[in-house]
């Protein structure tokens, strides 16, 4: 049974929830195994990277349940506004230098005020003068919005979804899941590279992991950013158990047989999740790039022992 979803994956059509089950109960070797071809027929071998700066840090008037920058919760984030454009500058040049290709702007908040988006503009060119792909993640923006930055540069725009529609009340209760569909729809429609995926661990079932990859392949996302909840003190998930390696790495293999040609990339979470025993298991299982480098209020693996791992998967 496995091989003949195989074959259905390499051929690029759509799994069934009975199928989907059958994945879930394989033998992770197999999976991991099949998943891997996959991966080099639509992706190839070279590993991708992108990277970002937290520009605006806290304060954010959402409640999602996993986030350290929810201005609901007390969990010490740093808080600040809009940072200097030299900062921003000097990562550029940095990450050029070591030959990330992506760098995104991400911001706090559901919505930036007109003088943050300015300065979001100054970014995205700032970026582009380095010959980096200039990306932003900065909350539910508007197709003219979104069209206004693509104007300066914008080659990329990253809004998760999270989780499964099914499953969003009982994470995030400040908006409407239709909000975050909206705005990755409307990036599609702008003609942007679009990067959307989630963070698994929050308690979800496999049910609605298969229902957000479902939502993910209809609205045409071209990267999938996946996410490992690191349970950070002073949130309603503080005291969730981080998943265990196995099952991450089968979360990767499923999600790309689920969307064969879509870049998956292993994001925040992966430090504590994946031991450095596993670290190429997580480009063998599916995964076609890494964010490189620190995450948005916690640090990760440092960007020399990131860049000399991707030098070494090249090989």
């Amino acid at each position: 049974m496995l091989n003949e979803i195989f074959k259905k994956s390499l051929n690029n059509i759509e799994i069934t929830a009975d199928e989907f089950n059958v994945l879930v109960n394989a033998d992770l070797d197999e999976l991991i195994s099949c998943a891997e071809r996959i991966k080099l027929k639509y992706m190839g071998s070279a590993p991708q990277t992108c990277a970002i700066i937290n520009a605006r840090s806290g304060l954010c008037s959402e409640n999602c349940a996993f986030c350290a920058q929810s201005s609901h919760f007390s969990t010490g984030a740093p808080v600040y506004k809009y940072i200097e454009l030299e900062r921003i500058e000097a990562a550029a040049k940095d990450l050029a230098a070591r030959g990330v290709e992506r760098f995104s702007i991400v911001t706090s908040g559901l919505v930036p005020d007109d003088e943050e988006f300015q300065k979001i503009k100054e970014s995205l060119k700032i970026i582009k003068k380095y010959r980096l792909k200039p990306d932003a993640s900065v909350g539910c923006l508007s197709y003219e919005k979104l069209m206004e930055l693509k104007e300066v540069g914008l080659d990329a725009y990253h809004h998760n979804l999270e989780v499964a529609r099914s499953f969003f009340p009982e994470i995030c209760t400040t908006h409407d899941y239709e909000t975050d569909v909206e705005t990755v729809r409307e990036s599609v429609r702008a003609g942007l590279y679009v990067c959307s995926g989630g963070i698994f661990g929050l308690g979800e079932t496999w049910a609605h992991r298969y229902e957000l990859a479902m939502t993910l392949r209809e609205l045409g996302v071209h990267s999938v950013p996946m996410n490992f909840l690191n349970p950070i003190k002073g949130t309603p998930k503080e005291g969730t158990s981080v998943l265990g390696e196995d099952e991450a790495l089968r979360i990767l293999a499923v999600y790309r047989f689920l969307l064969p040609d879509r870049s998956i990339r292993v994001c925040g979470g992966r430090s504590i999740v994946f031991s450095e025993r596993s670290a190429e298991k997580v480009l063998r299982a599916g995964a076609s790039g890494i964010m490189v480098g620190d995450y948005l209020t916690v640090k990760g693996i440092s960007m020399d022992e990131d860049m000399d791992f991707i030098r070494k998967s090249s090989e």
